[in-house]
């Protein structure tokens, strides 16, 4: 008995682990937080913090705020959530490959500076987000659930997939987290999952359903190799940029759906 309640308390550190990494939720005190194993939790910490983001949006329509505007403080909230580490990161990656030389992509995503395609990476994605988050009126909440989740399980993929470029920073790490496919089934099943729940809550969404589903296993898979495509591995910056372009393609999609 004293081994299983040594392992459940293990993962549910590991969890905390990863919500301190990943998001500005603030958290109490924990001591022995290992932070190696945090890209194994990121699928879950995105069903959270889609869940928070559903609740908000439920609570905000029951008050009578209009869907712009609750589309657009949404996405500032999802924003402020993840501390835009995710959103920085695609910034990052988008100075880099607006360079023309490859070799010196690496060096101007590690720059701090933000550049003029980095700015507009942003406001593409926050557009894109807010636009396709206005057009969606029916089960706001499971889409914003499921679309948090499908982001980091694109992580995870271009983790396991490709070779990290750094010999250090903040993603290197999660190699040793997620070391074969194996490790990307639980993330895959609990996103999965979230179509099946659609389906149960309504039938006559079936389409949509499927559309959740597949684009979200395409899109996450795709959007990692593109940037693998372009770079030749992956980088923290890029595993962030995975992250809110299968957000945001995949609201867009989940819209034609819908």
């Amino acid at each position: 008995m004293a081994y299983k309640h040594q392992w459940w308390k293990q993962h549910l550190l590991n969890m905390a682990a990863s919500i301190v990494f990943y998001t500005s939720i603030p958290m109490p005190y924990l001591e022995g937080l290992d932070f190696r194993y945090v890209a194994q939790y990121a699928t879950l910490v995105g069903l959270m913090i889609g869940s928070i983001l559903g609740i908000l949006d439920i609570g905000m329509n029951y008050l009578g705020v209009p869907i712009l505007t609750r589309s657009a403080l949404l996405v500032s909230i999802w924003i402020a959530m993840t501390g835009g580490l995710h959103l920085d990161g695609a910034m990052d990656t988008a100075d880099g490959l607006a360079v023309g030389d490859p070799k010196r992509r690496l060096e101007v995503m590690a720059d701090s500076a933000t550049g003029a395609f980095g700015a507009m990476a942003a406001v593409v994605v926050v557009v894109l987000k807010i636009a396709a988050l206005t057009d969606l009126e029916k089960n706001r909440w499971l889409t914003l659930m499921a679309v948090c989740a499908w982001g980091r399980w694109g992580q995870q993929v271009a983790i396991v997939r490709y070779p990290y470029l750094k010999p250090t920073g903040k993603g290197a790490f999660h190699k040793q987290a997620i070391r074969s496919y194996k490790d990307l089934l639980p993330g895959l099943f609990l996103v999965v999952s979230l179509s099946g729940l659609e389906i149960l809550l309504n039938k006559q969404r079936l389409l949509f359903a499927l559309a959740m589903a597949i684009a979200g296993i395409a899109i996450a898979i795709l959007t990692g190799a593109w940037f693998n495509r372009k770079l030749g591995g992956h980088t923290g910056d890029t595993y962030g940029a995975v992250v809110e372009w299968t957000e945001a393609l995949l609201l867009c999609v989940l819209v034609v759906s819908s």
